[in-house]
C-alpha cells in the first residue's frame, strides 16, 4: 500500500487543527465548561 503525501499546504492546515483543538482543550478547562462530542453516534458531554 502506498502512503498519502500531504502537501505544504494541507500541513499547514493540520498543524492549524491541531493548535486550535490544544486552544479549544484549554479554553473549556478555564472556563469550566463542559465539551461537547460525539461518540458511538451519540452526543456527550465531557468535563475536560
Amino acid at each position: 500500500m502506498e502512503k498519502h503525501k500531504f502537501t505544504p499546504t494541507q500541513i499547514k492546515i493540520l498543524e492549524g487543527m491541531d493548535k486550535v483543538y490544544d486552544k479549544l482543550i484549554e479554553f473549556k478547562k478555564k472556563m469550566n465548561s463542559e465539551l461537547v462530542i460525539i461518540k458511538d453516534n451519540k452526543i456527550t458531554r465531557v468535563k475536560p
